[in-house]
């Protein structure tokens, strides 16, 4: 196609995504099978309490998924909580939100390298991680070359055969558990927690401030449904299909989360680090006490593969992210702001992700995973306000109850939820995070001068009624 002047037109992203493609990103993105990874590390910071960690976090998500569906259908951009900061409240407020949730979409893939790196290392311990982080990082990279729609269909049947795994290990400890026996042996009538009792949820030693606790780590486990906000310029009639992806791919995930770890609980009553060498890494040794080897091996085998198709929905996400910034020009606009006119990705941004998901060799999971609670609770923060902001205060939308509710209370709510997770957030989070953001605001100072001008933003939605 050409434009007047007789030169090729710019390359955009083209909208091939239906209701279901955005689930399975989604879906895919948050890797349900993450709940083994995380079990060990969450029933200790909760007092073994995981199943109420995972609906107190579920709670502040599907409050924000519903700001995040308001924001949608005004700004249908894939700059997500960039954007909507940007335009609601401030342009210098929008950049600042956006800088931060590189901490959540930037590391994202990362983290999906270093758990592939534990499982083939289980499985093949003589081989040096390099090769793997090298081998899986291009792949990664290549399959998020070829465009969303190619990884919507590459998902789903992982995300399928994701699902059909926690059944059957659900399977496994409820047998086990109705058997009389759990991980220390059989369960005797004084033991605290029985089957088909609400003890795993509350009991007189829960700690609200724990629980609480618990729910920061588990936004990790969540880390994806606000991602798929970035997919909004490929999404076939974005204002409608995307509010209601983003709301059942985060309700699906929470049911999936909240049904299994009840169980797992139960199994596991005590302290994790009575089953478990190593709490911050427990899916290897979790299928092997319940499943024993031959289990353990096939499901790392393919666990292997779920937290690829996680590494590479978080790949398309943040390159999504780095386009919309570098389109507006507050970073540099002919690398990041760069459309493949082959196959309609930001091609360039792909690639640089793909350098940066290469330090994941230096890397700790568990610092990594703070850093992106960082960034996650601050796009979920900023998202709820922008609702406020946009509706409530400039748009005047508060003429009546209807309004009322869903352009102050539930926002409201929302950040109130996520300003209780801020709370009790990791002190290695805060201060790398705060360091990252004062990183943020001095590039933003160099941008803008001094800060006499704001930052640079585009046009596309300004003044959408």
């Amino acid at each position: 196609m050409t434009n007047i002047s007789g030169t090729q037109s710019a390359a955009k992203l083209q909208k091939t995504l239906g209701l279901w493609h955005i689930i399975i990103i989604g879906l895919a993105y948050i890797q349900p099978m993450t709940l083994f990874d995380t079990f060990g590390l969450v029933s200790e910071e909760s007092h073994f309490h995981v199943p109420t960690s995972y609906i107190f976090a579920l709670v502040a998500i599907l409050l924000t998924s519903l700001s995040y569906g308001h924001m949608i259908r005004r700004y249908p951009s894939s700059g997500s909580a960039y954007t909507y900061a940007q335009k609601s409240i401030h342009p210098n407020v929008g950049f600042m939100v956006g800088w931060s949730s590189w901490l959540d979409y930037l590391l994202s893939p990362m983290v999906n390298i270093i758990l592939a790196v534990i499982y083939l290392e289980a499985l093949f311990p003589d081989v040096n991680h390099w090769v793997w982080v090298i081998v899986l990082t291009a792949f990664m990279t290549g399959i998020n070359l070829r465009g969303a729609r190619f990884v919507a269909n590459f998902n789903s049947l992982i995300v399928f055969i994701q699902l059909l795994v926690i059944a059957i290990f659900t399977w496994m400890v409820f047998t086990k558990l109705q058997a009389g026996f759990n991980a220390d042996g059989p369960i005797s009538a004084e033991q605290r927690y029985q089957l088909w009792s609400l003890e795993p949820f509350w009991n007189e030693l829960t700690s609200v401030g724990a629980l609480i606790t618990g729910a920061t780590l588990l936004c990790f486990s969540f880390t994806g449904f606000d991602s798929l906000s970035s997919l909004a310029e490929e999404t076939k009639d974005t204002e409608k299909t995307l509010p209601k992806a983003i709301f059942l791919t985060a309700l699906i995930a929470g049911i999936i989360f909240i049904v299994s770890t009840y169980f797992m609980q139960i199994y596991f009553p005590n302290e994790p680090g009575s089953y478990f060498k190593n709490i911050a890494e427990t899916q290897p040794e979790i299928l092997m006490l319940v499943g024993g080897s031959l289990f353990q091996s096939y499901v790392l085998t393919f666990a292997i593969v779920t937290v690829m198709a996680s590494g590479i929905s978080a790949h398309a996400g943040v390159s999504r992210l780095m386009y919309v910034m570098g389109r507006d020009g507050v970073i540099n606009k002919k690398i990041f702001g760069h459309i493949s006119p082959r196959n309609f990705t930001p091609s360039y941004n792909i690639l640089i992700v793909g350098a940066v998901a290469l330090t994941a060799g230096f890397m700790d999971l568990d610092f990594v995973i703070s850093l992106i609670s960082f960034g996650a609770l601050t796009a979920f923060s900023f998202v709820n306000l922008s609702v406020i902001s946009r509706y409530a205060l400039r748009d005047g939308r508060t003429r009546n109850v209807k309004d009322i509710l869903n352009f102050v209370v539930v926002p409201l709510c929302g950040f109130i939820a996520v300003f209780a997770l801020w709370l009790e957030v990791d002190e290695t989070s805060l201060k790398y995070g705060l360091w990252w953001a004062m990183a943020g605001i001095l590039y933003l100072g160099y941008k803008t001068k001094g800060f006499k001008h704001p930052a640079p933003q585009h046009n596309e939605f300004d003044d959408k009624l």
